[in-house]
């Protein structure tokens, strides 16, 4: 441009030429100004700070919209120069120079004015003819040239052509597009972020999309961050469906997420997931990938050490999705028109990006700062990506999302399982996409593989560092319900006469207790793990593993513990004690709450004992005096006392006597069912049952007892059934009265009448 100057200095005489050290008006009639459609005779150029403005409407006013150029101002030492020479002639050189500058003007130079300032000048015709420049001081000038014919909108050194006013041209080999207008010219990009211009005016998409930890480097390379645990939508395809889901969820912290799962969703066809642990799953089953290339659904899957990588095609999109566990790349290559959208495509979409799903995932919550971080520190360790090797990757790759990702992150939360890593991994990977190798970058970084936990984890758990090994450590929200109250899992589940405790199998990791170590009060009843929840399941019931069964006047309590295994063998321990006291309590019983019916008032049988044919009645009754009988319209509640008689009819009571030698309840109609519970045992009352008193056992040919109504306890069937079987007893030279006494039960010597004993049966239902 200085030459330009020059050269437009050699002509003729100006008609005028001066220092300008004030705000001035200068009057330019005799070469006018034709600016934006708008032709004025004044120019105004005032003074403000750094700034010089010429101005065509008036002084440079801030809050106004005059028409003004600003230029650098130099020690207030700025000149005008006009020049209206009449002769044709002496404006050749002039029009030769703009011609082959600017093809698209073909009028002649007739006059010209110039502003200059030291170094550098302004140029100003009387047509809005622009030059857009850069000059040593990288500021960009505004020139205003005038053509004897039409006004013309240009951007001169940059474009290289013209635009009429009414008209809106193309800058060729780009996607921007020039509108020349009589009041201004505006400018229209038709490929926005993270669109780029392919160099032939089409628009297409060839970017890289990181998310690694809770942050989002978009197309654009913009940055944003998850703050909360949903499922989110990287990439969905309006045309196709296609969608790109990635799933954030908590670590060691509960403020801070981290990608943990992948799910490509087509919609003509099965999703496919990619989760931790480098596994696949498709349409739900797992599949078993090597390095070498497996399609399935028209999707390339391919696995090595460093991740899992699906490739595969969507509406003309060449995609292909890496990744490892801690870090998801995307890399698009998309030809034809935009129609995605997501947060790679605008990272700061994350309300409308987020899926539905349980309202809980969105709760936010603030942990404790974590006094150990160094956020000094760590700003210097994530710097390392400015510097060799990673620096020859700079030019090619913006280093600084990754820096910011790793510093917002490693502030926040401490640097363990090899998290630093990840972030300098992802910008290596994002390198090579690029085809710059950083020669062992992972040397100098004393890059360390995150870990990877062979087994799979369960959804509370994720893979990490426990105690210098890989393994499942749980989830900090999950965690959190058991170590606030200072327990390892529970609480206790009662049911009926059972109890069952669950220990959170990664927290006994954590402690490093050994739960193969773990016991109840009886050392044969361990717990069962369950291979995918990782929960530890210890079980016991009233009557086993050494449960401790205690009772109040209103309470039946059931009480076990949870134990480490002790032995005189062990030298020494690296595993903490464990004593976890767990039990059930349940009210007692009130019997009195259930309601019996006898079905048969009156059961008898007819029987035969040797010579003797005899029938036996059974009756029950609701008193002692026997003159209450039951019958089936009769309530009898539980805990009430009853009394069964038990009469013979047919035998000689001087010579034998009837003796009734037992009497059980069974739950179902056979007396050999089980289970059985016993009333009377030997011509005894059952000394465990305080209820039961028998009555004239021995003495004649009739007899009677008593017990308070029960139930069995568990069983669905409502029905009672008692059973009594009697024997005859020859009275000569014997005593047929069973001999019962409270310190035990003995039997005399009793002389039964040969022939089956007799069974007689009644039933309660209620």
């Amino acid at each position: 441009f200085l030459l330009f100057f020059l050269y437009v200095s050699i002509f003729s005489d100006a008609t005028f030429y001066f220092q300008i050290v004030n705000n001035t008006q200068v009057n330019t009639s005799d070469c006018p100004i034709t600016y934006y459609g708008q032709e004025y005779t004044t120019v105004y150029t005032n003074f403000t700070g750094e700034d010089l403005f010429v101005c065509f409407n008036g002084y440079y006013n801030p809050e106004g919209n005059g028409d003004c150029i600003r230029v650098p101002n130099t020690d207030n030492r700025t000149y005008v120069d006009l020049n209206n020479d009449n002769d044709p002639s002496s404006w050749t050189g002039l029009t030769d120079l703009v011609h082959s500058s600017v093809s698209t003007v073909t009028n002649n130079v007739t006059c010209y004015l110039i502003f200059s300032f030291k170094s550098v000048s302004v140029l100003v015709q009387s047509s809005s003819f622009f030059i857009q420049t850069k000059q040593l001081s990288d500021q960009t000038l505004f020139c205003i040239l005038r053509s004897i014919l039409h006004d013309i909108c240009s951007t001169f050194t940059e474009h290289g052509f013209g635009v009429k006013p009414g008209d809106t041209r193309q800058i060729p080999n780009t996607c921007t597009f020039l509108t020349c207008s009589r009041t201004s010219i505006t400018s229209m990009k038709t490929c926005g972020p993270p669109g780029q211009c392919d160099g032939y005016r089409a628009c297409s998409v060839k970017g890289l999309c990181t998310v690694t930890g809770p942050t989002v480097i978009d197309f654009s390379e913009q940055i944003n961050s998850v703050s909360d645990r949903c499922e989110y939508s990287l990439l969905h395809d309006q045309s196709t469906g296609f969608s790109l889901k990635a799933n954030f969820l908590d670590r060691r912290r509960r403020d801070v997420s981290f990608v943990d799962s992948l799910t490509l969703d087509f919609s003509d066809s099965g999703d496919i997931q990619l989760l931790q642990g480098h596994r696949v799953k498709v349409t739900g089953s797992p599949v078993t990938l090597t390095s070498s290339v497996q399609t399935f659904s028209g999707v390339d899957l391919s696995k090595d050490q460093t991740g899992v990588t699906a490739s595969f095609s969507v509406n003309g999109s060449s995609v292909s999705v890496f990744f490892d566990g801690t870090t998801a790349q995307i890399y698009l290559n998309k030809s034809n028109s935009l129609t995605y959208e997501g947060l790679c495509v605008d990272s700061s979409s994350s309300s409308s990006s987020r899926l539905p799903s349980n309202s809980s995932c969105q709760d936010q919550y603030e942990d404790p700062a974590d006094d150990t971080i160094d956020c000094a520190a760590v700003t210097q360790q994530c710097s390392i990506l400015k510097s060799a090797p990673f620096s020859s990757c700079n030019l090619y790759v913006d280093p600084e999302p990754y820096i910011i990702a790793c510093r917002s992150t490693l502030c926040k939360y401490p640097s363990v399982d090899n998290l630093r890593c990840q972030f300098l991994k992802a910008y290596a990977k994002a390198c090579e996409k690029k085809q710059v190798d950083l020669q062992n970058w992972w040397t100098t970084a004393q890059y360390h593989p995150e870990p990877i936990c062979e087994d799979k984890c369960s959804d509370h758990e994720f893979c990490g560092d426990i105690h210098g090994n890989t393994d499942c450590r749980c989830r900090a929200i999950f965690a959190s319900k058991f170590t606030e109250q200072n327990r390892l899992g529970g609480p206790t589940v009662c049911q009926d006469n059972t109890a069952s405790l669950s220990l959170v199998g990664c927290l006994l990791k954590e402690k490093s207790i050994d739960y193969t170590h773990l016991h109840l009060n009886d050392q044969t009843c361990t717990g069962v793990m369950d291979p995918d929840s990782h929960m530890l399941k210890f079980t016991f019931q009233s009557d086993s593993c050494g449960t401790e069964v205690t009772t109040n006047n209103s309470q039946v309590t059931f009480t076990n513990a949870v134990m480490t295994r002790n032995s005189s063998s062990d030298v020494i321990t690296r595993h903490d004690k464990v004593f976890i006291e767990f039990s059930c309590s349940h009210p007692k019983p009130q019997l009195q709450n259930v309601a019996f019916k006898i079905i048969d008032n009156s059961v008898e049988v007819f029987l035969q004992s040797g010579e003797w044919k005899y029938t036996l009645t059974m009756k029950a009754y609701s008193d002692a005096a026997h003159t209450q009988l039951l019958d089936p319209k009769s309530d009898v509640r539980l805990n009430q006392k009853i009394w069964i008689d038990l009469e013979t009819n047919g035998l000689n009571k001087d010579v034998v006597s009837v003796v009734t030698d037992s009497c059980w309840a069974t739950s179902e109609n056979s007396p050999n069912s089980v289970p059985r519970y016993d009333l009377i045992r030997d011509g005894c009352p059952n000394a465990d049952d305080g209820t039961v008193n028998v009555m004239g056992n021995g003495e004649g040919t009739s007899n009677s007892f008593s017990f308070n109504m029960f139930e069995f306890s568990g069983k669905e069937t409502s029905e009672v059934y008692l059973h009594c079987q009697l024997q005859l007893c020859v009275k000569k030279n014997n005593n047929c009265v069973p001999g019962c006494s409270f310190a035990g039960r003995r039997r005399r010597s009793l002389r039964y009448r040969r022939g089956a004993p007799a069974l007689i049966s009644m039933v309660w239902t209620h």
